[in-house]
């Protein structure tokens, strides 16, 4: 039996808040996601330390609007590397997000560095490290997890 089902999950995953695309040239990721398929560009993000640049469209409205992170790396050299895997990350709507890095945490889910932050869009995140080890078992599985904080909007008309 798993810790998951002996144990009480202190949050809940809500939905999905933002699928994170990554490539060596965001110009190309646009001309499919703006230019073919409509989306459009709501803000840009630009971070040294994450080594992105990215632009930030959406698909839906509300609470049920989805963010598509195109990204690109101010440095194809450096780490992390958000164009060497083309789906970067998925992010998931979450309710609480303290009590879910505490309790994940203690049942050996991996975070990557970090921590909690604020992100991109303006909430607070944090990543799931991709990759499992000895002394946390549990991971991505090969797949980048960011957890954000969803607001009390989003709650309410996901919760």
């Amino acid at each position: 039996m798993t810790a998951t089902t002996t144990t009480r999950r202190p949050f809940q995953v809500l939905g999905i808040q933002q699928i994170a695309i990554g490539g060596p040239d965001k110009h190309r990721l646009q001309t499919l996601w703006v230019e073919m398929l409509g989306l459009e560009v709501s803000g840009t993000f630009r971070s040294e330390t994450e080594n992105v640049d990215e632009d930030i469209c959406a698909i839906g409205r509300g609470p049920y609007k989805v963010e598509v992170d195109l990204m690109q790396p101010l440095d194809p050299e450096k780490k992390p590397s958000v164009h060497s895997t083309p789906l970067n990350h998925v992010g998931l709507w979450i309710d609480d997000l303290p009590r879910a890095v505490e309790w994940l945490s203690a049942q050996g889910v991996r975070f990557a560095p970090g921590g909690i932050r604020r992100g991109a869009a303006g909430y607070d995140i944090c990543f799931l490290h991709p990759k499992s080890n000895e002394q946390f078992p549990i991971a991505g599985e090969g797949v980048l997890i960011e957890l954000v904080q969803a607001p009390p909007e989003v709650i309410e008309a996901l919760g």
